[in-house]
């Protein structure tokens, strides 16, 4: 990883062009600060999958970390792990299926200093991850160090190869926050040594040119990571406040007014324009412009409507995870989907393939489908993006029925590989079946 964070929880309008920048700029990640809702307003499942799509239309990994557990145990208000793994449950459909793009880090700094942050921080985070494996989270899972992430007790260190072989899918990695504490070359060299003699996976997941209570040797930081091959998330992008404003990178998120910090970071020595390489994952994440088609077939009742989506892959590599991205043109809001997990946030729909509808083959289609309500003309949908990428649209029926009762539909039964559109529905008395071109 060569990314930086960007504080979405606070400043959610300013996410889409924050992370634009920072691809621009030549990251090929992003750590993304999300809230659970107990300290601060929490970022919801709708909001948490346009992060994500946002993530993989930049072709950034995302890292999306749980802030509400910093310092537990010393900062009021803070909440232990367990409830951060509440929260993922919580958010779940957002992330899956993005197993590829997306790596939960459970909770930020998830103990304070003292004696909370020595004993239970190995017993803690088995226990968390060990609930989020259960939950069905198959992504690599990031998991933060004790002592605000500093590991000065070297808690961590000394017991991350135990929290490791514990989990059976060896699927974790260990975030190390280094600032007041980590802040000479040797202690960086240390630090990061101890990790990956034992090959155990370890990232700086943040770090600053200096901090008042130590200036960190962000020299060495840079440096080490690139000769241990390990990854590094500065902190941050922009809007720290507090008295920590020097930690910006760019002014007023402007990315044509980087601070001395920002420079530093993007385009110095061992910096992210010098060593990043994009993530090999989005070499598939997905046909390219004009590589996939969409059908949207609407059934209209007036104030309600059934939409059946067919999505056709015209590319020649085939697509094992999607998500399709599009604008309802009017005033419909979604109510429930079948064969593909959907969120609406405003007018703008997501929805993501369920594991039986995961892959889509060269030259072949999935189809899913949704019911909603409607005012006012029920149009089609302007463009629809696959994976980020715009698609065709192939055909459509946009007919209004005549007002009547609903019709019955059954509980649609999930379909494996190439779906009907319309599968499992019963069509209502009396309406056409046709596909228009």
């Amino acid at each position: 990883m060569r990314g930086v964070n960007h504080a979405h929880a606070w400043y959610p309008t300013r996410t889409a062009q924050a992370l634009k920048a920072i691809k621009a700029l030549g990251a090929n990640s992003v750590r993304v600060v999300l809230a659970t809702g107990d300290r601060w307003a929490k970022n919801g499942t709708a909001g948490v999958a346009a992060v994500v799509s946002q993530c993989k239309q930049n072709r950034l990994v995302c890292v999306l970390e749980a802030h509400d557990t910093t310092g537990y145990g010393e900062q009021e208000g803070a909440v232990p792990l367990s409830r951060a793994v509440d929260y993922w449950i919580s958010v779940k459909d957002a992330v899956r299926g993005q197993e590829k793009y997306v790596i939960p880090n459970i909770g930020n700094e998830p103990y304070g200093n003292g004696d909370s942050g020595l004993t239970p921080w190995t017993a803690d985070t088995r226990k968390a991850i060990d609930r989020m494996r259960a939950a069905g989270f198959d992504h690599t899972l990031m998991v933060d160090a004790p002592n605000w992430g500093q590991d000065w007790s070297l808690t961590m260190r000394d017991h991350a190869a135990e929290v490791f072989a514990a989990g059976p899918a060896k699927n974790t990695v260990f975030s190390v926050h280094m600032y007041a504490v980590l802040n000479t070359a040797d202690e960086v060299r240390d630090c990061l040594n101890r990790f990956t003699s034992q090959r155990l996976p370890v990232v700086v997941g943040e770090f600053g040119d200096m901090h008042s209570d130590g200036d960190p040797d962000e020299n060495a930081i840079m440096s080490t990571a690139q000769r241990l091959g390990v990854g590094y998330l500065g902190w941050s992008w922009s809007g720290n406040g507090g008295g920590v404003e020097y930690l910006d990178m760019a002014t007023g998120f402007d990315a044509t007014r980087l601070t001395t910090w920002g420079q530093r970071i993007f385009s110095g020595a061992n910096g992210i324009q010098q060593t990043a390489e994009e993530a090999g994952v989005f070499a598939d994440s997905g046909p390219a412009t004009g590589s996939c088609a969409v059908g949207y077939r609407i059934s209209d009742w007036g104030d309600w409507f059934n939409a059946d989506v067919t999505i056709r892959n015209t590319g020649t590599t085939a697509v094992k995870g999607w998500q399709l991205a599009f604008a309802f043109p009017g005033g419909q809001k979604l109510n429930r989907a079948w064969n593909a997990k959907a969120v609406q946030q405003g007018s703008e729909v997501r929805a993501a393939n369920e594991s039986w509808t995961e892959t889509i083959p060269v030259g072949g289609t999935v189809s899913f489908g949704f019911n909603g309500s409607s005012t006012g003309a029920n149009g089609v949908p302007a463009a629809f993006a696959l994976n980020g990428s715009t698609c065709a649209k192939s055909w459509h029926r946009g007919s209004r029925r005549a007002r009547g009762p609903r019709p019955h539909r059954t509980r649609p039964s999930p379909c494996h590989g190439d779906c009907v559109p319309g599968a499992g529905a019963v069509e209502p008395r009396g309406v056409s079946d046709g596909v228009g071109t």
